[in-house]
């Protein structure tokens, strides 16, 4: 008993420090991003695409972190079906736009990147006139689409109490409806086919970067000038910081999937298997307000918090 209380608490405080931490550097990078719009009133088309991935990674680690967190720490124990609905429809719209802004970044980098005299030429010029227009109409569909479980949950809660069902999967902060096993295809359709599409998406869009780049690379070996070099430093360092964030999310992504359906196998899993799966699905929202940080740089992006009073909008420009 001892041994496995010592345990809760390791795992309780790691999920503190990784929800606190998580949460400091979104909202810090989500500041950056407000506070950018408002001195320049425009953002880059890569700025945008990360502010909006923020948002989502906020949304995860407040519907997964911060329950895991109370849950593990003993401080509260979340049993309203309602809080339960609302908890699980922000987790599965954060990670969903999580997936597809992430992916929308990889492909559109892919495209800026491409050679003048590829076939992605029409496409980059007018791809940022339409980034905004499909994140929102994303953003509406996920909404949509995952009010389909909370409304399918209520529909389930009464055939239960009618019928007497028991299939429900404790998660540790509340008891809900299994819906990914009483809903099977409805599940598939609109959850795991939209993902496995962005994440095949994402692999060819990683690989694309890597030949890229590659390429750049030995064209650089013949140019003794820096300034006829075909592409500039910058945009290579901001291609190899958003091949490490897509890269990033497609490991911790692949393991969420794995220990997901894993959980999912058994009917009644080990509360380690639950805590370990908790901690590998906040795992990106974690790390990736960090890696998009480490851009730009982690100290300057972390002084936007602090600058807003004390330097002019000319020079922060300038940065």
């Amino acid at each position: 008993c001892d041994s496995w209380a010592s345990s809760q608490l390791a795992i309780g405080i790691t999920f503190l420090l990784q929800t606190v931490l998580g949460l400091w550097g979104n909202f810090s990078l989500l500041y950056r991003y407000l506070f950018l719009y408002h001195t320049q009133r425009r953002l880059r088309v890569t700025d945008l695409i990360c502010k909006h991935l923020t948002i989502a990674n906020i949304l995860v680690i407040l519907s997964k972190g911060v329950p895991q967190t109370i849950t593990t720490l003993r401080l509260k124990y979340f049993a309203s079906d309602s809080a339960c609905k609302l908890i699980l429809y922000a987790e599965r719209l954060g990670r969903s736009m999580s997936i597809s802004t992430t992916c929308l970044l990889s492909v559109f980098q892919t495209v800026t990147i491409s050679p003048k005299n590829s076939c992605w030429k029409n496409l980059k010029v007018k791809a940022p006139k339409y980034i905004a227009l499909f994140i929102s109409f994303w953003w509406i569909q996920c909404m949509l689409v995952h009010l389909v479980f909370p409304l399918y949950a209520i529909y389930v809660s009464r055939k239960r109490r009618s019928t007497n069902m028991t299939n429900t999967r404790d998660s540790g902060y509340c008891a809900a409806a299994d819906l990914e096993k009483i809903s099977g295809s409805l599940y598939t359709a609109l959850i795991v086919f939209p993902e496995v599409s962005f994440s095949v998406l994402i692999f060819w869009a990683s690989g694309s970067m890597i030949l890229t780049l590659y390429r750049h690379s030995r064209r650089v070996q013949y140019i003794h000038k820096a300034t006829v070099s075909p592409r500039l430093p910058a945009e290579s360092r901001a291609t190899q910081s958003i091949l490490l964030l897509a890269s990033t999310f497609m490991c911790f992504h692949t393991l969420s999937c794995i220990f997901n359906i894993t959980l999912a196998i058994f009917n009644n899993p080990s509360w380690w298997l639950v805590y370990v799966t908790g901690l590998i699905n906040v795992c990106f929202p974690f790390i990736s307000p960090f890696l998009l940080m480490s851009r730009d740089s982690i100290v300057t992006s972390l002084c936007f918090l602090y600058m807003k009073n004390s330097v002019s909008p000319d020079l922060i420009r300038k940065m």
